[in-house]
């Protein structure tokens, strides 16, 4: 198989690349130029010199429709997008990559539905309302709902199969940037024996990095049927609760690591049967095994 993978360069990309390479695909990376530091981070030398990489941009769709074509791209898995703190600085930006971007890679695919398994695309736990609201609390959240409701479109107005994804808060080696990366940091700051204060309470579902890449890819394998979306399995924990956790992973840090006390808009843990159910099984490490793993890699 060769798949295309959008926003390679970021962390869920990065360690989904390392997915389908270890299973022996073609990959050919589409982003926009920028570091590469989250691809070094999850490929060793010859992984990254078996890719292929494309310096493409989502909005552009005849750019797009010509890398699947010169490529002969079997499969896609979707994931260029601007995280929270983007979006709300740059709106019109926001809109243009994370929803018509969105819609042009299922306009693509579409073009080659003939050989195309079904489209994996990111969408985000915050494309859900909090209780009692009838919208998410982020403009970011509002443009992921809007592209599970396109994605539903598609299939149903021209026959276009997809399989959505939400991650909930992907943490570890490249998550370094999006509203939910303060856990990461306090994970690296306490592998450098820094001060650090998570600006945030409350729970969340945690999703190792490399273990949200593979519940792209296994998504991608389940080949699907129709327009569904899932929530990816993750143990949920507080943030006093991961504090232990690093401590435990990095006893030289104790007592450097806080949190605050208002949690986060939005629901902090989700019900992922569907997935589990979809991909043959659970994807998500334990939290004491993923944070000890982390903070050996951020070691310095």
């Amino acid at each position: 198989m060769t798949y295309l993978v959008t926003g390679a360069l970021g962390a869920i990309g990065a360690w989904s690349v390392r997915s389908l390479l270890d299973r022996g695909e073609r990959v050919v990376t589409y982003d926009l130029g920028g570091s590469d530091h989250r691809l070094r981070l999850a490929l060793g030398e010859d992984q990254l010199a078996a890719v292929t990489r494309v310096e493409g941009d989502v909005t552009d769709l005849a750019q797009l429709e010509g890398v699947i074509e010169e490529h002969g791209i079997d499969a896609i898995i979707h994931l260029a997008a601007l995280q929270v703190p983007f979006v709300r600085d740059d709106p019109v930006a926001g809109a243009r990559v994370n929803v018509s971007g969105t819609v042009n890679v299922l306009e693509a695919a579409r073009r080659h539905a003939d050989r195309m398994r079904p489209l994996v695309y990111a969408s985000s736990i915050a494309a859900i309302a909090e209780p009692g609201a009838s919208h998410p609390s982020t403009l970011y959240g509002v443009f992921k709902l809007a592209n599970e409701g396109t994605a539903e479109r598609y299939f149903a107005d021209y026959g276009v199969p997809s399989v959505g994804l939400r991650p909930h808060t992907v943490y570890g080696p490249g998550r370094d940037q999006g509203l939910t990366s303060a856990p990461t940091a306090a994970m690296v700051a306490a592998a450098e024996g820094r001060k650090y204060a998570i600006p945030f309470g409350g729970a969340l579902q945690f999703q190792y990095a490399a273990d949200a890449g593979e519940a792209f890819v296994r998504a991608s394998e389940a080949e699907a049927a129709g327009a569904s979306v899932h929530n990816i399995d993750g143990p949920v924990v507080t943030m006093d609760e991961l504090i232990a956790v690093i401590e435990r992973a990095a006893p030289d840090a104790a007592g450097l690591i806080s949190a605050g006390h208002e949690p986060l808009p939005f629901p902090p843990s989700v019900d992922a049967t569907s997935f589990i159910e979809l991909v043959g099984g659970p994807v998500s490490r334990p939290i004491e095994e993923g944070v000890a793993e982390a903070i050996a890699r951020f070691r310095p």
